[in-house]
């Protein structure tokens, strides 16, 4: 088997040094970066008219069309351009031909982790240099980043058109469009209508439903149908009006699960207000002087660290708590806000719209 592109050794590159027409120099189509911010180039462009050009670029000679091609350094180069510089000082890499595996890996590793290098643009790259026959473990060790940045990176390339203008333009986070991202593309584009409609108090609720989503397609998918948002939202008013448990299937359940659903309900809901008497002692301690109360805490039993351990218990497990009920209003708020339709229906509707 012959050896992977990624993999195989090539004789080091001539390099010399040459001052070139900075009209002779193009931009190579194959660099990874695609976005440079204006205001940056600008300054830049104002410190190499008053300072000149201080480090090299790398190009490539083109003997076909007597120019060269960029290999590193687009940015001081588009710099120059702004700064009608007519010269640029270069170094001219003899022997590599246009798609190099090893030169591309240079520029990505250049440009990965840039500011202005967006998540979707370290996706491209990252994808291309794995189209060469790279590894993702071999991509993270040549770019210096982890293999989970590397496979989250690569996950956003599975946004829609809508997703990645969104997130491009920075209307949605890179975290929330990795959630995302996991989703049907259908069930991404109807997200980001909900998203853009300001139905989330905050990006952890949007998180928390992206969640929501996709466990129910997984589970939808191993019943044989498909889970689809529905486009409108789902109003507030109809859960609070009595809608509530006909929505989250409760009515389906057999009438013995239903009487158990009941009493178990009822547990839960009890336990809950007894938490009203652990916030009212929170309340009376937080209220409590510091000296006097390091004068009551010092002489029990573990001192004050003990009492100040058993307070950060329950903060953590009242964090857990939150989060748990976070997760049960996202899928509450997918199950109602969405349609489940089987493969039948949507062939019968297919062939009736034919």
């Amino acid at each position: 088997m012959a050896p992977s592109t990624a993999t195989t050794k090539a004789a080091p590159a001539k390099v010399s040094q040459k001052t070139i027409e900075t009209s002779r120099i193009d931009r190579d189509p194959g660099q990874p970066r695609e976005f440079f911010d204006p205001d940056q180039l600008n300054e830049l462009a104002a410190s190499m008219r008053e300072l000149g050009q201080l480090q090299p670029i790398s190009v490539r000679y083109i003997p076909s069309t007597k120019r060269y091609t960029l290999v590193m350094g687009e940015r001081r180069w588009r710099a120059a351009q702004i700064a009608e510089l007519p010269e640029m000082h270069c170094l001219v890499l003899h022997g590599i031909e246009e798609g190099d595996p090893e030169t591309f890996a240079k520029a990505v590793a250049e440009n990965v982790g840039r500011v202005d290098m967006t998540p979707l643009e370290e996706g491209k790259a990252f994808q291309k240099l794995i189209d060469l026959g790279y590894t993702m473990e071999k991509v993270a060790t040549v770019c210096g980043k982890s293999l989970n940045f590397v496979e989250l990176r690569l996950d956003l390339l599975k946004l829609t058109g809508p997703m990645r203008e969104a997130l491009a333009k920075g209307h949605i986070p890179v975290g929330l469009a990795w959630y995302v991202a996991c989703l049907t593309p259908a069930n991404q584009d109807r997200f980001l209508v909900r998203f853009t409609r300001g139905e989330f108090p905050n990006i952890r609720e949007a998180e928390a439903f992206a969640q929501a989503c996709r466990r129910a397609e997984e589970d939808q998918a191993s019943q044989g149908s498909f889970f689809v948002l529905s486009e409108d939202a789902l109003e507030a008013a109809q859960i609070a009006s009595g809608h509530q448990a006909a929505l989250l299937g409760e009515l389906d359940l057999p009438e013995y699960k239903r009487e158990q659903l009941v009493i178990d309900r009822r547990k839960l809901v009890s336990k809950i207000e007894r938490l009203g008497a652990a916030s009212a002692i929170l309340a009376e301690i937080a209220a409590m002087d510091p000296a006097e109360l390091a004068l009551l805490l010092a002489g029990a039993p573990g001192g004050l660290p003990a009492q100040r351990m058993c307070i950060d218990h329950l903060k953590d497990q009242a964090a857990k708590a939150t989060t748990a009920l976070r997760q049960a209003g996202a899928a509450a708020a997918v199950r109602a806000g969405a349609l489940q339709i089987s493969p039948e229906i949507a062939a019968g509707d297919a062939t009736a719209a034919a």
